[in-house]
């Protein structure tokens, strides 16, 4: 479609989101070009072939053991751990920023510091997006958001407060730091105990007093040595679930993510 040469920014602006529409919003965020979506198009063309191609469907077998090759399994596992320190330090960022805004509001220093404080989570978002596209493999944007530069100053802050996007960036750092503990829980729980079960086993054939034992709440469940093989299998499997469970957490928060922290136009 032929349009007008564009006589401002804001105009091009307006034709570029006119030719993206109905884009990944991370990428209309990116403000590309329009070859680069046709670009992206005949990429896919040239690739579908392949997946036409594909093998079989694998089984239901391959499938479940096949996620120990799943380079998103051991991404999604360190994300989630990494998740504690980025999570805690979110939540410490936003409520001290809220605290002291709310402080300074009446003082002549209130207004910079609570624009320097948006600003900062903005920042802070770009990079906990590109986090989430590099760990989790999900589309984010590949740049900070375009600022108008016709708009004054006072414009482009009262933009920043009525974005959406702003709060929803600050309820995804509060939010971090419950799913930050879960998400290392989970990970710390699920891998001690199925390499707990693994070991234990050896553990007995190495001669640790007391055979495999199980502590279930008050009482303890002894297991005779010839149970060890399926205590090392019951090991295995939970280790395999557990990378299914990571891979599916990591699918789950990058979705969320994407949601709360890209601007959909």
């Amino acid at each position: 479609m032929n349009h007008p040469v564009p006589k401002s920014i804001r105009e091009y602006l307006d034709q570029l989101r006119m030719e993206l529409s109905g884009a990944d919003p991370a990428m209309v965020q990116d403000e590309v070009a329009e070859i680069y979506r046709v670009r992206e198009g005949e990429v896919e063309l040239a690739l579908r072939p392949r997946r036409v191609q594909a093998p079989a469907k694998k089984s239901l077998l391959a499938r479940f053991f096949g996620v120990a090759v799943d380079p998103r399994a051991y991404a999604a596992l360190f994300y989630m751990v990494l998740s504690l320190a980025t999570g805690i330090f979110y939540f410490t960022w936003v409520v001290t920023g809220l605290g002291l805004s709310a402080g300074f509001a009446i003082l002549i220093i209130g207004i910079p510091f609570i624009v320097l404080f948006f600003a900062t989570v903005r920042a802070l978002s770009f990079v906990e997006g590109k986090i989430v596209e590099a760990m989790l493999g999900v589309r984010m944007p590949r740049r900070p958001l375009y600022v108008d530069r016709e708009l004054s100053i006072w414009q482009r802050i009262g933009r920043m407060f009525t974005d959406p996007r702003s709060w929803s960036t600050l309820f995804y750092m509060v939010l971090m730091m419950p799913l930050g503990i879960a998400y290392f829980t989970i990970v710390a729980v699920g891998t001690a105990l199925s390499m707990g079960l693994m070991a234990a086993p050896f553990l007995h054939l190495m001669g640790v007093p007391g055979g495999i034992r199980l502590h279930l709440e008050s009482n303890v469940l002894e297991l005779s040595p010839w149970m060890s093989p399926l205590v090392f299998v019951a090991g295995v499997l939970l280790l395999f679930i557990l990378l299914h469970v990571v891979r599916g957490i990591g699918y789950l928060h990058g979705q969320l993510a994407k949601h709360l922290l890209v601007k959909l136009d």
